[in-house]
């Protein structure tokens, strides 16, 4: 959870209103079901659905996500770090010019993340995380419930389902944006770390998924009635200032800095999260590109390992020019290519959820295949 729920829920919140919050329940659930897939195919299998792809899938599969992964990454590494840029202004603007303290905002933040998750560990990265999430979550919530919104307008957005005309990239983009998108994957690596097997892991799985779901659908319901209430047009430098400058008019001084306050939580701990999880998956994939035996395979420490750094490296570095371009139009590009990696990851956990190479109580069930 972090910048695609939080922008991607308020500029299609302020673009369309109240009538796609049903999308970010949508989301929520599908992320369930799609992350409790590869929970379930790893606790099956003993490895991880990169594993999967490539051993029962074929190599071609490798090089499509390989090619999906780069281009991801980019555009997900520049709308994070323009993110971080614009939470890092509405608290401290740095010079007259918000773009230029965008700029400054986003290297800092982009070079700090790397510092935290390259230094600290996995252990210090679970407590930034958990305190980042709990800061964000209480903030927003808080933010969205002051506001005194349109009770019945978010029911009726709940229950008559509908996508406005000419806006369907907001919803996809919500959609896609809400609860993560290639980053899915990084849970396999996650409960690796965690020490999780068999059936008692595939519980344990089931158990956080739930409550970080149900906590993922509030969270974006709660921004898109947050963007409902407020005029976001353009979406630059200063969208986070603006947003809290309107919720101070509606809410008073002290509610505008809650927002920021919880704005920057979201999308620093999304960062946080990128920077960690993502080079796993580089790593993973280098290990099967190389012909690294399964049993050598599972026992690396793929955080210490070359391809898992340099891929760290490269991702603080190489998106930042994207810090010259529209938080906006960032934010919509890095949904939208979010929202087209869920048909295929469907499709393949379909295949293998299903097949003879998982034991039969890990095996999709009428409800995960229909869903």
């Amino acid at each position: 959870v972090g910048a695609g729920d939080l922008m991607t829920a308020s500029f299609g919140g302020s673009a369309v209103g109240l009538t796609i919050v049903w999308a970010a329940v949508a989301g929520a659930v599908l992320k369930w079901f799609l992350t409790e897939g590869i929970a379930r195919w790893q606790m099956g299998t003993d490895c991880t659905l990169l594993v999967g792809w490539k051993e029962r899938l074929g190599r071609w599969l490798q090089i499509v996500f390989l090619v999906y992964l780069l281009a991801w990454s980019f555009f997900t590494g520049g709308a994070l770090v323009a993110a971080c840029g614009v939470a890092g202004t509405g608290l401290l603007p740095l010079t007259a010019d918000p773009t230029h303290s965008k700029i400054i905002w986003g290297v800092v933040h982009s070079l700090l993340g790397l510092l935290l998750v390259r230094v600290g560990g996995f252990k210090l990265f679970e407590r930034m995380m958990a305190t980042c999430i709990a800061v964000m979550f209480v903030a927003v919530v808080a933010t969205a419930v002051l506001l005194a919104p349109d009770w019945a307008g978010v029911a009726k957005g709940l229950v008559l389902p509908r996508i406005p005309e000419g806006d369907l990239g907001w919803v996809l983009g919500l959609l896609g944006g809400v609860g993560g998108t290639v980053t899915l994957l990084s849970y396999g690596y996650w409960v690796r770390e965690e020490g999780r097997q068999g059936m008692s892991g595939l519980r344990a799985c089931r158990i956080d998924l739930l409550v970080g779901y149900s906590m993922t659908a509030l969270f974006g319901v709660a921004m898109v009635m947050i963007g409902s209430r407020v005029t976001l047009d353009g979406g630059g430098a200063n969208a986070a200032p603006r947003l809290a400058a309107q919720l101070g008019d509606l809410m008073g001084p002290g509610g505008s800095w809650i927002f920021l306050v919880g704005f920057w939580g979201a999308v620093f701990s999304s960062l946080l999260g990128v920077w960690q999880s993502v080079p796993y998956l580089f790593a993973d994939f280098w290990a099967l590109w190389k012909g690294t035996p399964g049993e050598r395979r599972e026992s690396i420490d793929y955080a210490n390992t070359r391809p898992y750094r340099v891929y760290q490296v490269a991702l603080a570095l190489v998106p930042l020019p994207l810090l010259l371009i529209s938080v906006k139009q960032a934010q919509l590009i890095y949904a939208i290519m979010g929202a087209f990696f869920m048909p295929l990851l469907a499709v393949t956990l379909l295949i293998l959820n299903n097949s003879r190479w998982l034991g039969e109580r890990f095996r999709n069930g009428w409800l995960a295949n229909a869903v």
